[in-house]
């Protein structure tokens, strides 16, 4: 076997494409997990791009090719705007690079399978945010239910409220538009941990609301400038699951009283609060028939931050088990969340065609700080 053809050993290359506010939470992690080597960062604005990669210490900065076309790098971390996931994940799959995105995984159906199909066939893996159902939280969680602490899982109640980003976002016109709105900026987060609880979703139905048709922005360069809304800023959907579970979810940016990270599942012995699913960590809380209060239990696993599942995807690469945040998996959340907004539109249930798996829970003892990825002696 010549050495051009032997299996890459060592820390997994890495581009980053998308150089705006969520890069620096992903390279705060990238740039510290010793099996990951960030080598580019990348923009349709090289100077953005090459004032990011400066300030993390990276070798090389430039534009989407200088990504693309690097020789070392083996995973593209794809932070553009929803918009461009699909163009840039399947410009990535046709060099060759292993995918991993920002949610939502596309902002249709149709995109989002000939990306599924395209990988595929390249014989290249996709993933996709959020990847915090692997944080210590949402695992200590999820292995509690799988160890029948509440017995069989049976309902969930998911909120979140806020007020809406444009008070403190120096641009949020985009989270406005279609592909965003709190359904497809946050349900991702709820819907995620529901499917790697209950499984996959088989049907929605859901209605929703816009309070005003245009807003203002609060804060930063643009304060004052007004933008149009075009997407429900309410939403309220029920989803029945597979396994027979349901669940009813309320995801908005009209209330004035914030409600984060609301998550509650009932099983047949007793009822389980989540930590938020837009974090990392958070203690768990149990109450069981009879009970006056909550059991707390500690998390326990990593709460690192975003950027898990690149690193679970690199070390499942170089082991080659399939990795967490699957591809998959995302496609379904996004099949789901296209399904409630039809069913916005029709007043029925929508049946959700796709599917997915729930994901194998991590090791105890997992540690992104940990080096594994060793070089192969030459």
């Amino acid at each position: 076997m010549s050495s051009a053809s032997l299996p890459k050993t060592g820390p997994v290359g890495v581009a980053v494409i998308g150089a705006g506010n969520i890069s620096k939470q992903y390279l705060d992690n990238l740039t510290s997990f010793p099996d990951l080597k960030v080598h580019v960062v990348a923009d349709l604005f090289e100077d953005a791009a090459a004032a990011r990669a400066s300030e993390y210490g990276i070798e090389s900065s430039g534009g989407v090719d200088a990504a693309l076309n690097h020789p070392d790098v083996e995973i593209i971390v794809n932070l553009t705007i929803p918009a461009a996931h699909v163009e840039v994940a399947r410009a990535a799959v046709a060099a060759g690079k292993h995918v991993w995105s920002e949610k939502p995984f596309s902002l249709d159906r149709e995109s989002g399978l000939t990306l599924l199909k395209e990988a595929d066939a390249a014989g290249v893996r996709l993933g996709c945010a959020p990847d915090t159902f692997l944080g210590g939280g949402l695992q200590t969680a999820l292995r509690l239910i799988r160890s029948g602490a509440i017995g069989t899982p049976l309902t969930a109640l998911t909120m979140f409220q806020s007020p809406g980003p444009e008070s403190w976002h120096p641009n949020p016109a985009f989270l406005f538009q279609a592909g965003a709105g709190p359904l497809f900026d946050m349900a991702p987060y709820y819907l995620t941990t529901l499917v790697q609880a209950f499984g996959p979703i088989a049907s929605v139905a859901a209605v929703g609301s816009s309070a005003f048709p245009t807003r203002t922005i609060g804060s930063g360069p643009k304060e004052g400038e007004e933008f149009a809304v075009e997407v429900p800023t309410h939403v309220s959907a029920i989803a029945k699951f597979e396994s027979g579970a349901s669940s009813h979810s309320v995801y908005s940016f009209e209330s004035p009283k914030l409600r984060m990270g609301f998550v509650e599942i009932t099983g047949t012995e007793a009822t389980m609060s989540l930590p938020d699913p837009n974090n990392f960590d958070g203690d768990i809380r149990i109450a069981r028939r009879g009970d006056d209060d909550w059991t707390v239990i500690p998390a326990e696993g990593p709460t690192n931050g975003r950027g898990m599942g690149v690193l679970d995807m690199a070390r499942s690469l170089r082991a080659g088990v399939p990795h967490r945040a699957q591809g998959a998996v995302a496609y379904h959340v996004l099949d789901a969340m296209v399904s409630i907004a039809e069913s916005i539109d029709t007043g029925d249930f929508v049946t959700v065609d796709s599917t997915a798996s729930a994901a194998e829970p991590l090791p105890l003892g997992w540690d992104p700080t940990d080096a594994t990825l060793q070089e192969a002696p030459r």
